[in-house]
């Protein structure tokens, strides 16, 4: 069955790339953006640039009030509590930093720090790299074979001695969902702080901070369709009151002299330096632009074409999926035929995907693995994106088998 975006046309770097002879399939690492988000940068740097929270020129006012929009436009689109629980980071990797920075004093030698196998990197090494620093322990939840964080496993790690539970919503490799309200609730049981990874998870659907209950959620602008260079972390507002603070300078200060400083709560006081202002108001644009969407009609598009996905990689002798994935993505190996090799003949053919260990190698080791091939759909992938995959697929397992 043919399946057409309605939402294309809106992305017009998918007709330039069209017309290079591309075929784009990486949204997973990246994704391509909408005309609102280029009209909205357009505008702000065609109608002045300016700092924000600083001087009171019409062009910074005009850029602080567009920024604190975005914010607010945030806190609706995931439901917080208010637009104060909203901070505006440089990336998810940042937004994870500032975390085990600002949480630092809360962990004590001894003390355990709770992720799972299937982490991003992003969401791995600042919890071990804290761990090493307090001298305290970093656990690891087990998978299962359909790539799902082990539920009795946790039960039986997530103890009294366990001050942090960061996990990711949906992995990024195995493309699953995670069983994240047992988790959370085994979290809580023990007393400990909860951040959950939504750099995959929120790009599906939509997700409710007060519904979910985590302490901290992080996502990243551009894989939600928007800029690069922006992340987002989302702070319960009394969990926010936590974190110490990590970087400084800029309008996070509220008093300095040379020998003590006084810095602003969140979330101006996590916002050191000039924040990435032409990226949020990018992102503001970027959400109005998908809140515009009908969001049962994307997620039946999407499910559509995932089911496409996998019907086509099962149809294919040799060709092994990871895990059980559930939505917009899948990696797989094929028998005798090395990652980089089936990547670059797919590349040759003008199939952009993504070879490699997915900034999560020791999910690979864990799997016996040094590589996938992964797929990744956006809500303007087409079945005729598939139907050239698949293609250059069959053509390239002819020459490499």
């Amino acid at each position: 069955m043919a399946l057409f975006s309605p939402w294309r046309a809106d992305f017009p770097a998918l007709a330039v790339l069209e017309a290079q002879g591309q075929t784009y399939l990486d949204s997973a690492a990246t994704a391509q953006k909408p005309q609102a988000l280029i009209d909205a940068l357009s505008g702000y740097y065609t109608c002045g640039a300016a700092n924000v929270h600083r001087a009171q020129h019409q062009p910074a006012e005009r850029a602080t009030r567009a920024y604190e929009d975005s914010r607010i436009k945030v806190a609706k689109w995931l439901n917080a509590a208010s637009p104060t629980e909203i901070v505006f980071t440089r990336g998810a990797t940042e937004a994870l930093n500032l975390l085990a920075y600002g949480l630092e004093h809360l962990i004590g030698a001894g003390d355990e720090i709770v992720i799972s196998a299937l982490e991003h990197h992003a969401n791995l090494l600042p919890w071990q790299q804290l761990a090493k620093r307090r001298n305290a322990r970093l656990q690891v939840l087990p998978i299962d074979t359909a790539g799902r964080i082990d539920l009795a496993a946790a039960a039986a790690l997530v103890g009294p001695r366990t001050r942090l539970l960061a996990v990711s919503q949906l992995s990024n490799v195995l493309g699953g969902w995670q069983p994240l309200d047992d988790l959370l609730h085994l979290a809580k049981t023990q007393g400990a702080l909860t951040i959950v990874d939504g750099a995959q998870g929120v790009v599906h659907g939509r997700h409710d901070m007060t519904t979910l209950g985590c302490d901290f959620y992080v996502l990243s602008s551009h894989k939600l369709y928007g800029p690069d260079g922006v992340g987002v972390l989302y702070g319960r507002g009394e969990s926010l009151l936590q974190l110490r603070h990590w970087q400084f300078g800029g309008e996070m200060v509220r008093i300095a002299d040379y020998q003590h400083a006084e810095f602003h709560a969140a979330p101006l006081g996590f916002e050191a330096g000039t924040p990435p202002i032409s990226g949020v108001i990018g992102l503001g644009a970027t959400l109005d632009y998908l809140a515009g969407l009908d969001v049962a009609a994307v997620e039946r598009h999407e499910r559509a074409l995932h089911d496409q996905l996998l019907a086509g990689l099962a149809a294919r002798n040799g060709v092994r999926l990871l895990g059980s994935p559930q939505v917009a993505l899948a990696s797989f190996v094929v028998e005798g035929v090395h990652h980089s090799d089936l990547g670059h003949l797919l590349t040759e053919q003008g199939i952009a995907v993504r070879s490699g260990n997915h900034c999560a190698m020791p999910l690979m080791k864990h799997l016996g693995l040094d590589g996938a091939t992964r797929v990744s759909l956006g809500l303007y992938n087409d079945s005729a994106d598939l139907e050239r995959f698949f293609s250059a697929l069959d053509q390239a397992l002819e020459l490499l088998r």
